[in-house]
């Protein structure tokens, strides 16, 4: 029988665990109730926090054993990471929590599939939440009150949060159409190109777009790593500009790494390589002083990147491709990667292009199920689109 898991520290937040539990099992859901606190227990559970301490590697001692408090909390992290990983039976997840109670429960909810019923009841979640979500689907709610023991607004609060987890428990989304789905990545300057595309395929594919923006990137990567795509389309690459030189969307070290690890059907580009991302003006770092800069608004400005820039970009993004050994389009248009990179436009450079274009053939290593292909056109022209889906067509039926 799947349940509805209620977390906490039952050493520090007893009180409210107890009542959100008895809130989630009055509306009729099954409740397991989960201690994840490093002291004793104020209040009766169902799984101890010693049970969740003995899935570390290091075992029980690893963590409850531990005078530190930051060090048993990172402990007891990793504990309820491996713990909700090991169950079949969860229906959702709801925490409570502080600042400890929260980095240990969102841990453990980051690492559950997408989809999954996710809320977390936070004295942090009207703050910077990045750190807790990350690219997860972790329903952020305000506690407004200090858990400090129970009040007339956090029963409120906590009743709400009650009422929710087992709405979204009791009715979970319907099965998919039956269309296998596929990963697309889209910038503001690549829109015309992949909106070609996923119009292309949608009556086959169920084509999800991500912005991105360095979370779209990595959570398109999670998704085939959990086996939720049949296939990728990577026309925006732009998170790579970011991360080699300071941008304020970035990808990680492991872009890429989702294909090379699914051997998925791949078809990339070069879209928005020819800016990294920044803030407002006064955010810039000095050491970009006197740069090409383009004012999106104004909150975003964008730099164009230089010639040696840009061939530094097409050499790492070939190297991590050529770690890819599934069936692999690379898709270069010669004529500019983004609605900015065009004759006339703001960001037009041949020669930065040029360089871009040589470091990713170069790089590229060929061979039977990879190869670069230049096309003497613009990248958000209809004929480039058309020439994706060709491709993208091409491997993902062999």
């Amino acid at each position: 029988m799947k349940r509805v898991y209620v977390v906490g520290t039952a050493d520090t937040k007893g009180e409210e665990l107890a009542f959100l539990a008895d809130a989630v099992a009055a509306t009729g859901a099954a409740v397991a109730r989960i201690d994840v606190g490093t002291r004793n227990p104020t209040v009766p559970v169902d799984v101890s926090a010693e049970e969740v301490a003995g899935h570390h590697p290091g075992g029980s001692s690893a963590v409850l054993s531990i005078d530190d408090r930051g060090t048993a909390v990172a402990a007891m992290a990793i504990a309820f990471t491996r713990f909700v990983q090991s169950r079949t039976d969860i229906a959702g997840v709801i925490g409570i929590g502080g600042g400890g109670g929260t980095s240990i429960i969102t841990s453990g909810m980051r690492a559950l599939p997408l989809g999954l019923p996710k809320i977390m009841v936070s004295t942090l979640a009207s703050g910077d939440t990045a750190p807790y979500v990350d690219v997860s689907d972790i329903v952020m709610m305000p506690s407004v009150t200090d858990m400090a023991g129970l009040n007339r607004l956090s029963r409120v609060v906590l009743h709400n949060a009650a009422q929710a987890i087992s709405g979204m428990a009791a009715k979970p989304a319907g099965p998919p159409d039956g269309r296998p789905s596929i990963g697309l990545t889209m910038f503001g300057v690549t829109t015309p190109c992949v909106t070609s595309i996923a119009e292309q395929l949608r009556s086959i594919y169920d084509c999800m777009v991500f912005h991105a923006t360095g979370t779209g990137g990595r959570t398109m990567e999670k998704l085939a790593d959990s086996g939720l795509l049949s296939g990728v389309i990577d026309i925006t690459t732009t998170e790579v500009c970011d991360l080699l030189f300071g941008g304020v969307l970035p990808a990680t070290e492991d872009r890429f790494g989702a294909i090379a690890r699914t051997r998925l059907p791949y078809v990339g580009s070069v879209g928005a390589l020819d800016m990294v991302n920044f803030w407002a003006p006064p955010t810039i770092p000095e050491r970009y002083s006197g740069r090409l800069f383009y004012e999106h608004n104004p909150n975003v400005t964008l730099m164009r990147t230089t010639p040696d820039e840009s061939r530094k970009i097409g050499e790492w993004i070939g190297t991590k491709l050529s770690l890819c050994d599934g069936p692999l389009r690379f898709l270069i248009p010669e004529k500019g990667v983004s609605a900015l990179d065009i004759e006339g436009g703001a960001f037009f450079d041949p020669e930065a292009d040029a360089a871009l274009f040589e470091a990713i053939e170069r790089t590229i290593k060929p061979g039977d199920t990879r190869s670069v292909t230049r096309l003497p056109m613009h990248i958000n022209d209809p004929e480039f689109a058309k020439a994706a889906v060709a491709a993208f067509l091409d491997i993902a039926r062999q």
